[in-house]
Protein backbone atom coordinates (compact mmCIF):
# COMPACT_ATOMS: atom_id res chain seq x y z
CA UNK A 1 0.00 0.00 0.00
CA UNK A 2 1.36 3.61 -0.72
CA UNK A 3 2.25 5.65 1.98
CA UNK A 4 -0.84 7.85 3.37
CA UNK A 5 1.44 10.85 4.44
CA UNK A 6 3.23 12.60 1.37
CA UNK A 7 5.93 15.42 1.16
CA UNK A 8 3.47 17.74 3.61
CA UNK A 9 0.54 16.12 4.86
CA UNK A 10 -2.23 14.03 3.68
CA UNK A 11 -3.89 15.35 0.40
CA UNK A 12 -6.36 14.44 -2.15
CA UNK A 13 -9.79 15.37 -3.43
CA UNK A 14 -12.63 16.39 -0.98
CA UNK A 15 -15.01 13.60 -0.87
CA UNK A 16 -13.10 11.27 -2.34
CA UNK A 17 -9.95 10.49 -1.15
CA UNK A 18 -10.53 13.10 2.06
CA UNK A 19 -13.81 11.91 3.14
CA UNK A 20 -15.48 13.38 6.88
CA UNK A 21 -14.90 9.31 7.48
CA UNK A 22 -11.07 9.52 6.46
CA UNK A 23 -10.60 12.50 8.52
CA UNK A 24 -12.34 11.62 12.18
CA UNK A 25 -10.19 8.27 11.65
CA UNK A 26 -6.82 10.04 10.83
CA UNK A 27 -7.42 12.51 13.55
CA UNK A 28 -8.44 9.27 15.65
CA UNK A 29 -4.90 7.96 14.87
CA UNK A 30 -2.98 11.19 15.35
CA UNK A 31 -4.62 11.65 18.92
CA UNK A 32 -2.88 8.11 19.89
CA UNK A 33 0.29 9.13 18.62
CA UNK A 34 0.50 12.97 19.67
CA UNK A 35 -1.27 13.27 22.94
CA UNK A 36 0.44 10.36 24.30
CA UNK A 37 2.74 12.25 26.32
CA UNK A 38 0.41 14.36 27.75
CA UNK A 39 -2.08 11.56 29.14
CA UNK A 40 1.25 9.56 30.11
CA UNK A 41 1.83 12.61 32.59
CA UNK A 42 -1.91 12.79 33.40
CA UNK A 43 -2.46 16.00 31.35
CA UNK A 44 -5.73 16.99 29.13
CA UNK A 45 -3.97 16.66 25.79
CA UNK A 46 -4.79 19.85 24.09
CA UNK A 47 -4.75 20.78 20.12
CA UNK A 48 -5.03 23.89 17.75
CA UNK A 49 -7.07 23.32 14.40
CA UNK A 50 -7.37 25.95 11.78
CA UNK A 51 -8.74 25.72 8.16
CA UNK A 52 -8.43 27.83 4.77
CA UNK A 53 -12.09 28.92 3.33
CA UNK A 54 -12.34 26.21 0.48
CA UNK A 55 -15.43 24.84 0.44
CA UNK A 56 -15.02 21.53 2.01
CA UNK A 57 -12.81 22.90 4.57
CA UNK A 58 -15.75 22.90 6.79
CA UNK A 59 -16.57 19.45 6.39
CA UNK A 60 -13.16 18.14 6.92
CA UNK A 61 -12.62 20.82 10.06
CA UNK A 62 -15.48 19.38 11.44
CA UNK A 63 -14.54 15.59 11.02
CA UNK A 64 -11.31 16.39 12.68
CA UNK A 65 -12.58 18.11 15.76
CA UNK A 66 -14.93 15.42 16.28
CA UNK A 67 -12.42 12.52 16.25
CA UNK A 68 -9.74 14.17 18.23
CA UNK A 69 -12.38 15.79 20.84
CA UNK A 70 -13.89 12.21 20.85
CA UNK A 71 -10.22 10.38 21.93
CA UNK A 72 -10.22 12.65 24.36
CA UNK A 73 -8.46 15.74 23.30
CA UNK A 74 -9.77 19.34 23.65
CA UNK A 75 -9.90 20.76 20.54
CA UNK A 76 -9.38 24.83 19.96
CA UNK A 77 -11.04 25.95 16.95
CA UNK A 78 -9.21 29.12 15.50
CA UNK A 79 -11.49 28.78 12.55
CA UNK A 80 -10.16 30.74 8.86
CA UNK A 81 -6.55 30.96 8.98
CA UNK A 82 -2.99 30.75 7.44
CA UNK A 83 -0.85 27.24 7.77
CA UNK A 84 1.92 29.81 9.38
CA UNK A 85 -0.79 31.15 11.77
CA UNK A 86 -1.87 27.10 12.56
CA UNK A 87 2.19 26.53 13.52
CA UNK A 88 2.62 29.48 15.80
CA UNK A 89 -0.60 29.09 17.90
CA UNK A 90 0.02 25.45 18.64
CA UNK A 91 3.85 26.71 19.91
CA UNK A 92 1.56 29.78 21.72
CA UNK A 93 -0.98 27.80 22.96
CA UNK A 94 1.79 25.21 24.40
CA UNK A 95 -0.94 22.63 22.73
CA UNK A 96 -0.02 19.25 22.34
CA UNK A 97 -0.35 19.35 18.54
CA UNK A 98 -1.84 21.48 15.68
CA UNK A 99 -3.81 20.44 12.60
CA UNK A 100 -4.45 22.53 9.20
CA UNK A 101 -7.04 21.99 7.30
CA UNK A 102 -5.92 23.31 3.42
CA UNK A 103 -4.32 22.19 0.43
CA UNK A 104 -2.21 25.05 -0.73
CA UNK A 105 -1.81 26.08 -3.71
CA UNK A 106 -4.33 23.65 -5.30
CA UNK A 107 -7.56 24.30 -6.71
CA UNK A 108 -10.75 24.07 -4.81
CA UNK A 109 -11.81 20.37 -5.12
CA UNK A 110 -8.64 18.57 -3.38
CA UNK A 111 -7.79 19.32 0.62
CA UNK A 112 -5.17 18.11 2.72
CA UNK A 113 -4.66 17.47 6.59
CA UNK A 114 -1.04 18.40 8.14
CA UNK A 115 -0.27 17.90 11.74
CA UNK A 116 2.52 19.95 13.27
CA UNK A 117 3.82 18.66 16.74
CA UNK A 118 4.29 20.43 19.96
CA UNK A 119 5.84 23.85 19.66
CA UNK A 120 4.41 23.91 15.76
CA UNK A 121 6.82 21.70 13.73
CA UNK A 122 6.19 19.58 10.86
CA UNK A 123 6.29 15.82 12.18
CA UNK A 124 9.43 13.54 11.19
CA UNK A 125 8.44 10.69 9.25
CA UNK A 126 8.48 8.05 11.95
CA UNK A 127 5.60 10.13 13.85
CA UNK A 128 3.66 9.84 10.58
CA UNK A 129 4.38 6.74 10.38
CA UNK A 130 3.37 6.16 13.78
CA UNK A 131 0.15 7.67 12.89
CA UNK A 132 -0.79 5.59 9.95
CA UNK A 133 -0.17 2.48 11.89
CA UNK A 134 -2.53 3.60 13.98
CA UNK A 135 -5.31 4.11 11.40
CA UNK A 136 -8.77 2.41 12.09
CA UNK A 137 -8.20 2.48 16.12
CA UNK A 138 -9.76 4.98 18.67
CA UNK A 139 -9.16 6.04 22.16
CA UNK A 140 -12.85 5.51 23.64
CA UNK A 141 -12.99 7.69 26.59
CA UNK A 142 -16.86 8.23 28.00
CA UNK A 143 -18.30 10.72 30.38
CA UNK A 144 -15.89 13.70 31.50
CA UNK A 145 -13.12 12.43 30.21
CA UNK A 146 -14.01 13.02 26.16
CA UNK A 147 -12.59 15.96 24.44
CA UNK A 148 -14.29 19.82 24.41
CA UNK A 149 -14.71 21.97 21.72
CA UNK A 150 -13.77 25.40 21.81
CA UNK A 151 -13.49 28.82 19.51
CA UNK A 152 -10.33 30.04 19.73
CA UNK A 153 -11.16 33.15 20.15
CA UNK A 154 -8.39 35.33 20.49
CA UNK A 155 -6.35 33.58 17.58
CA UNK A 156 -5.92 36.35 14.99
CA UNK A 157 -5.36 38.89 17.57
CA UNK A 158 -2.60 36.47 18.93
CA UNK A 159 -1.01 35.95 15.05
CA UNK A 160 -1.24 39.53 14.54
CA UNK A 161 0.68 40.90 17.31
CA UNK A 162 3.11 38.54 16.95
CA UNK A 163 3.47 39.38 12.63
CA UNK A 164 3.86 43.35 13.97
CA UNK A 165 6.20 42.57 17.11
CA UNK A 166 8.83 41.10 14.35
CA UNK A 167 8.86 44.88 12.66
CA UNK A 168 11.83 47.10 13.76
CA UNK A 169 10.35 49.78 11.70
CA UNK A 170 7.13 51.31 10.61
CA UNK A 171 5.96 50.97 6.92
CA UNK A 172 4.18 54.59 6.55
CA UNK A 173 4.17 55.35 3.23
CA UNK A 174 4.56 52.57 1.52
CA UNK A 175 1.97 51.95 -0.76
CA UNK A 176 1.52 47.98 -1.45
CA UNK A 177 -0.95 45.94 -3.35
CA UNK A 178 -1.68 42.18 -1.51
CA UNK A 179 -3.18 39.49 -3.71
CA UNK A 180 -4.42 36.70 -1.00
CA UNK A 181 -5.75 34.39 -3.38
CA UNK A 182 -9.22 34.36 -2.13
CA UNK A 183 -7.72 32.03 0.28
CA UNK A 184 -6.71 31.71 4.33
CA UNK A 185 -4.78 34.91 4.07
CA UNK A 186 -7.82 37.27 2.57
CA UNK A 187 -8.49 39.15 5.98
CA UNK A 188 -5.11 38.78 8.03
CA UNK A 189 -2.56 39.78 5.54
CA UNK A 190 -3.76 43.42 4.53
CA UNK A 191 -4.69 44.33 8.57
CA UNK A 192 -1.28 43.07 9.15
CA UNK A 193 0.05 45.73 6.84
CA UNK A 194 -2.68 48.32 7.50
CA UNK A 195 -1.47 47.92 11.14
CA UNK A 196 2.30 48.44 10.60
CA UNK A 197 1.38 51.77 8.87
CA UNK A 198 1.20 51.16 4.82
CA UNK A 199 -1.54 52.11 2.51
CA UNK A 200 -3.16 48.71 1.46
CA UNK A 201 -4.81 48.00 -2.08
CA UNK A 202 -6.08 44.65 -1.74
CA UNK A 203 -7.09 41.94 -4.39
CA UNK A 204 -8.13 38.26 -4.58
CA UNK A 205 -9.58 38.83 -0.97
CA UNK A 206 -13.34 37.83 -1.64
CA UNK A 207 -13.04 33.96 -0.78
CA UNK A 208 -16.65 32.30 -1.60
CA UNK A 209 -15.32 28.89 -1.09
CA UNK A 210 -14.77 27.50 -4.95
CA UNK A 211 -12.48 30.36 -6.04
CA UNK A 212 -9.49 29.83 -4.09
CA UNK A 213 -5.88 30.13 -5.89
CA UNK A 214 -8.25 30.87 -8.99
CA UNK A 215 -6.72 33.57 -11.52
CA UNK A 216 -5.12 35.07 -8.20
CA UNK A 217 -1.90 34.30 -5.69
CA UNK A 218 1.31 33.51 -6.22
CA UNK A 219 0.65 31.07 -9.18
CA UNK A 220 -0.94 33.70 -11.34
CA UNK A 221 0.81 36.51 -10.85
CA UNK A 222 -0.56 38.89 -14.26
CA UNK A 223 -3.42 39.75 -11.60
CA UNK A 224 -1.19 41.32 -8.70
CA UNK A 225 1.09 42.88 -11.91
CA UNK A 226 -1.50 44.88 -13.45
CA UNK A 227 -2.54 45.73 -10.04
CA UNK A 228 0.94 47.75 -9.20
CA UNK A 229 0.64 49.54 -12.08
CA UNK A 230 -2.91 50.86 -11.67
CA UNK A 231 -2.59 52.02 -7.94
CA UNK A 232 1.35 53.25 -8.87
CA UNK A 233 2.09 51.29 -5.65
CA UNK A 234 5.65 50.44 -4.69
CA UNK A 235 5.55 46.83 -4.98
CA UNK A 236 2.78 44.09 -4.41
CA UNK A 237 2.70 40.75 -2.59
CA UNK A 238 0.98 37.46 -3.72
CA UNK A 239 -0.05 34.65 -1.54
CA UNK A 240 -1.08 31.02 -2.18
CA UNK A 241 -4.50 29.67 -0.44
CA UNK A 242 -2.21 28.70 2.74
CA UNK A 243 -0.27 31.69 2.79
CA UNK A 244 2.63 29.76 3.81
CA UNK A 245 4.72 31.12 1.21
CA UNK A 246 4.65 34.42 -1.01
CA UNK A 247 5.90 36.06 -4.29
CA UNK A 248 6.68 39.50 -5.28
CA UNK A 249 6.27 42.24 -7.65
CA UNK A 250 8.08 45.74 -7.99
CA UNK A 251 7.06 49.05 -8.77
CA UNK A 252 7.24 48.48 -12.30
CA UNK A 253 5.58 44.90 -12.79
CA UNK A 254 8.28 42.68 -13.00
CA UNK A 255 8.19 39.96 -10.46
CA UNK A 256 10.82 39.16 -7.95
CA UNK A 257 10.68 35.55 -6.68
CA UNK A 258 11.90 33.56 -3.67
CA UNK A 259 15.95 33.59 -4.33
CA UNK A 260 15.65 37.53 -5.02
CA UNK A 261 14.02 37.93 -2.18
CA UNK A 262 16.21 35.20 0.30
CA UNK A 263 19.12 37.23 -1.21
CA UNK A 264 17.38 40.52 0.23
CA UNK A 265 17.13 40.01 3.29
CA UNK A 266 19.73 37.00 3.96
CA UNK A 267 22.18 40.25 3.23
CA UNK A 268 19.93 42.60 5.65
CA UNK A 269 20.38 40.04 8.39
CA UNK A 270 23.32 39.80 8.37
CA UNK A 271 24.14 43.32 8.61
CA UNK A 272 21.99 43.20 11.43
CA UNK A 273 23.86 40.33 13.28
CA UNK A 274 20.61 38.29 12.68
CA UNK A 275 21.60 35.70 9.98
CA UNK A 276 22.91 32.73 12.12
CA UNK A 277 26.41 31.66 11.49
CA UNK A 278 25.92 33.43 8.30
CA UNK A 279 24.62 31.06 6.60
CA UNK A 280 21.31 30.70 4.00
CA UNK A 281 19.64 27.59 3.38
CA UNK A 282 18.06 26.80 -0.25
CA UNK A 283 17.40 24.00 -2.34
CA UNK A 284 19.04 22.31 -5.35
CA UNK A 285 16.26 24.53 -7.37
CA UNK A 286 17.92 27.71 -6.59
CA UNK A 287 18.54 29.95 -9.14
CA UNK A 288 22.75 29.96 -9.50
CA UNK A 289 22.51 33.56 -9.31
CA UNK A 290 21.90 33.23 -5.35
CA UNK A 291 24.59 31.22 -4.95
CA UNK A 292 26.99 33.69 -6.33
CA UNK A 293 25.47 36.65 -4.54
CA UNK A 294 25.63 34.94 -1.30
CA UNK A 295 29.09 34.06 -2.09
CA UNK A 296 30.09 37.98 -3.16
CA UNK A 297 28.58 39.01 0.44
CA UNK A 298 30.39 36.02 2.36
CA UNK A 299 27.30 34.41 3.51
CA UNK A 300 27.78 30.62 3.72
CA UNK A 301 25.16 28.91 1.22
CA UNK A 302 23.71 25.04 2.03
CA UNK A 303 21.35 23.31 -0.33
CA UNK A 304 18.82 20.76 0.28
CA UNK A 305 16.49 18.29 -1.56
CA UNK A 306 13.61 19.76 -2.83
CA UNK A 307 10.90 20.33 -0.23
CA UNK A 308 10.73 23.12 2.36
CA UNK A 309 10.36 20.27 4.95
CA UNK A 310 13.68 19.64 4.20
CA UNK A 311 14.97 23.45 4.30
CA UNK A 312 13.74 23.20 7.72
CA UNK A 313 15.41 19.96 8.77
CA UNK A 314 18.45 21.45 7.95
CA UNK A 315 17.66 24.75 9.68
CA UNK A 316 16.54 22.64 12.88
CA UNK A 317 19.93 20.45 12.61
CA UNK A 318 22.43 23.27 12.34
CA UNK A 319 20.48 26.33 13.78
CA UNK A 320 20.50 28.59 11.17
CA UNK A 321 18.02 31.33 10.60
CA UNK A 322 16.99 32.16 7.88
CA UNK A 323 15.87 29.26 4.72
CA UNK A 324 14.05 29.00 1.86
CA UNK A 325 12.29 28.11 -1.84
CA UNK A 326 12.51 29.67 -5.11
CA UNK A 327 8.70 28.86 -4.87
CA UNK A 328 8.28 31.81 -2.07
CA UNK A 329 8.32 29.57 1.07
CA UNK A 330 10.30 31.70 3.32
CA UNK A 331 11.53 30.71 6.44
CA UNK A 332 12.56 33.13 9.57
CA UNK A 333 13.28 30.07 12.79
CA UNK A 334 13.68 33.14 15.15
CA UNK A 335 10.38 34.27 14.37
CA UNK A 336 8.40 30.92 12.97
CA UNK A 337 8.39 27.26 12.58
CA UNK A 338 7.50 27.02 9.04
CA UNK A 339 7.30 29.34 6.04
CA UNK A 340 5.46 32.23 6.68
CA UNK A 341 4.06 34.49 3.30
CA UNK A 342 2.58 37.48 5.77
CA UNK A 343 6.31 37.68 7.58
CA UNK A 344 7.75 37.21 4.40
CA UNK A 345 6.01 39.90 3.12
CA UNK A 346 6.28 42.38 6.09
CA UNK A 347 10.04 41.79 6.44
CA UNK A 348 10.48 42.78 2.76
CA UNK A 349 8.70 45.56 2.78
CA UNK A 350 10.63 47.03 5.89
CA UNK A 351 13.50 46.31 4.01
CA UNK A 352 12.63 48.89 1.65
CA UNK A 353 11.52 51.33 4.27
CA UNK A 354 14.94 50.73 6.09
CA UNK A 355 17.10 51.24 2.95
CA UNK A 356 15.15 53.74 1.41
CA UNK A 357 15.44 51.74 -1.87
CA UNK A 358 13.02 50.20 -4.40
CA UNK A 359 12.19 46.68 -4.33
CA UNK A 360 13.31 46.81 -7.90
CA UNK A 361 17.22 48.61 -6.50
CA UNK A 362 17.23 45.99 -4.35
CA UNK A 363 16.64 42.91 -6.19
CA UNK A 364 19.37 44.16 -8.48
CA UNK A 365 22.14 42.74 -6.06
CA UNK A 366 21.14 38.92 -7.67
CA UNK A 367 21.62 38.25 -11.36
CA UNK A 368 19.69 35.67 -13.04
CA UNK A 369 21.50 32.79 -14.77
CA UNK A 370 19.83 31.50 -17.52
CA UNK A 371 18.05 28.96 -16.36
CA UNK A 372 16.09 25.85 -18.45
CA UNK A 373 13.78 23.17 -17.41
CA UNK A 374 12.71 20.41 -19.73
CA UNK A 375 10.07 17.89 -17.49
CA UNK A 376 10.73 14.54 -19.74
CA UNK A 377 7.57 12.53 -19.30
CA UNK A 378 6.49 8.20 -19.48
CA UNK A 379 10.15 7.00 -18.70
CA UNK A 380 11.60 4.82 -16.00
CA UNK A 381 12.30 7.56 -13.46
CA UNK A 382 14.09 4.64 -11.18
CA UNK A 383 16.92 4.41 -13.85
CA UNK A 384 17.87 8.27 -13.35
CA UNK A 385 21.47 6.93 -12.64
CA UNK A 386 21.95 5.12 -16.31
CA UNK A 387 25.62 5.46 -16.87
CA UNK A 388 25.79 7.08 -20.14
CA UNK A 389 23.49 9.40 -19.07
CA UNK A 390 25.31 10.13 -16.42
CA UNK A 391 28.49 10.40 -18.72
CA UNK A 392 26.66 13.28 -20.63
CA UNK A 393 25.68 14.90 -17.61
CA UNK A 394 29.31 14.97 -16.51
CA UNK A 395 30.40 16.07 -19.67
CA UNK A 396 27.88 19.17 -19.44
CA UNK A 397 29.37 20.23 -15.92
CA UNK A 398 32.63 20.30 -17.04
CA UNK A 399 32.15 22.48 -20.02
CA UNK A 400 29.71 24.95 -17.86
CA UNK A 401 32.32 25.03 -15.10
CA UNK A 402 31.85 27.66 -12.36
CA UNK A 403 29.19 29.64 -14.89
CA UNK A 404 26.70 26.92 -14.84
CA UNK A 405 25.32 23.66 -13.54
CA UNK A 406 22.97 20.52 -14.37
CA UNK A 407 20.25 18.88 -12.22
CA UNK A 408 18.63 15.81 -13.12
CA UNK A 409 16.15 14.52 -10.83
CA UNK A 410 12.92 12.33 -10.57
CA UNK A 411 9.86 13.45 -10.06
CA UNK A 412 8.37 12.16 -6.85
CA UNK A 413 5.02 12.28 -7.40
CA UNK A 414 5.49 11.85 -11.64
CA UNK A 415 6.62 8.85 -13.77
CA UNK A 416 9.05 12.29 -15.15
CA UNK A 417 12.47 13.17 -15.35
CA UNK A 418 13.40 16.60 -15.19
CA UNK A 419 16.31 17.95 -16.56
CA UNK A 420 17.44 21.89 -15.63
CA UNK A 421 20.30 23.52 -16.97
CA UNK A 422 21.55 27.13 -15.48
CA UNK A 423 24.19 28.60 -17.69
CA UNK A 424 26.09 32.32 -18.52
CA UNK A 425 23.56 32.51 -21.44
CA UNK A 426 20.50 31.14 -22.83
CA UNK A 427 21.40 29.38 -25.57
CA UNK A 428 24.16 27.40 -23.69
CA UNK A 429 21.19 26.54 -21.36
CA UNK A 430 18.67 25.64 -23.96
CA UNK A 431 21.15 23.43 -26.05
CA UNK A 432 22.80 21.44 -22.87
CA UNK A 433 19.12 20.49 -21.59
CA UNK A 434 17.49 19.46 -25.04
CA UNK A 435 20.52 17.01 -25.68
CA UNK A 436 20.19 15.60 -22.24
CA UNK A 437 16.36 15.39 -22.92
CA UNK A 438 17.05 13.73 -25.68
CA UNK A 439 18.96 11.28 -24.04
CA UNK A 440 16.40 10.70 -20.90
CA UNK A 441 13.85 9.66 -23.47
CA UNK A 442 16.40 7.27 -25.80
CA UNK A 443 17.63 5.44 -22.14
CA UNK A 444 15.23 5.52 -19.68
CA UNK A 445 11.75 4.71 -22.50
CA UNK A 446 9.27 2.65 -21.21
CA UNK A 447 8.54 1.56 -24.34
Amino acid sequence: MARLFGTDGVRGTAGREITAEFALKLSQAAAIVLAANARENGERPRAVIAHDPRISSDFISASVAAGLASSGVDVFDAGVLPTPAAAYLTADLGADFGVIISASHNSAPDNGIKFFSRGGHKLPDALEDQIEAEFGNALSPIGSEVGKITRFADAEDRYLIHLLGTLTTKLNGLKVVIDAANGAASAISPQAFIDAGATVFLIGAEPDGLNINMGHGSTHLSALQAAVIEHSADFGIAHDGDADRSLAVDADGKIVDGDHIMAILAIAMKESGNLARDTLVTTVMSNLGLKTTMKAHQIEFIETGVGDRYVLEAMREGGYSLGGEQSGHIIFSHYATTGDGILTGLQLAARMVETGKSLAELAEVMPVFPQVLINVPGVDKTRVSDQQLQQLVAEASQELGDTGRVLLRASGTESLVRVMVEASDHGTAQSWAERIARMVEERLSLA
